[in-house]
C-alpha cells in the first residue's frame, strides 16, 4: 500500500507542477502581448473578475466575456508586464504574487501595483481567475488624481 500512495503523490506532484508551468507560461505570454495564447488556455466559460471600481477599464465581472478584459487593458495602457514573485501550488489552485507595472495612455502615470491572482485550473486550462490589486493605485493613474495604498 505504501507503494501505491508514493506512486500517487508523484503523479499528484507532477500535475501541480504542470497547472504552476502553464500558469508560468501564460504570464510570458502576457507579457509579450500574446493574448491569444492566454486565450487558447482559458475556458470558454470560465469565471474572470478582477475586482476594483468600474472606472477602470479592466475591473469588474468579465465572465463570458474574457476578451473585453484584455481590450480595456490594451487600449487603456501601454507598456504592461506582470512580474511575479511567488507561485503558491494547491493542486487545481495556483495563486501568484507580483507587481504589475504599465503607462497609462490618457494620463501618461505609471501603475506599479502589488497584485494577487487566484487561478483555477481544470484539465489544463484556466476555469476560474480572480485579480486582485492596489485599485487605489489604478484609479489614481486612470484619473490623475493621486492615491495609493502601497
Amino acid at each position: 500500500m505504501g507503494d501505491f500512495l508514493r506512486i500517487l503523490i508523484r503523479e499528484d506532484d507532477k500535475m501541480n507542477q504542470s497547472n504552476t508551468a502553464i500558469i508560468q507560461n501564460l504570464y510570458a505570454a502576457f507579457n509579450r502581448g500574446d493574448i491569444q495564447t492566454v486565450l487558447a488556455n482559458v475556458e470558454s466559460n470560465a469565471e474572470w473578475v478582477n475586482y476594483g471600481p468600474s472606472s477602470v477599464p479592466y475591473f469588474g465581472n468579465f465572465t463570458g466575456r474574457i476578451t473585453d478584459f484584455f481590450q480595456g487593458i490594451g487600449q487603456s495602457t501601454s507598456g504592461g508586464n506582470v512580474a511575479v514573485d511567488r507561485y503558491i501550488d494547491a493542486g487545481d489552485h495556483v495563486i501568484t504574487e507580483g507587481r504589475r507595472t504599465a503607462t497609462v495612455k490618457d494620463t501618461g502615470a505609471q501603475i506599479d501595483a502589488p497584485i494577487a491572482h487566484f487561478f483555477t485550473l481544470r484539465d489544463g486550462k484556466i476555469s476560474s481567475w480572480r485579480g486582485y490589486a492596489d485599485s487605489a493605485a489604478a484609479v489614481a493613474a486612470h484619473t490623475g488624481k493621486a492615491a495609493s495604498a502601497g
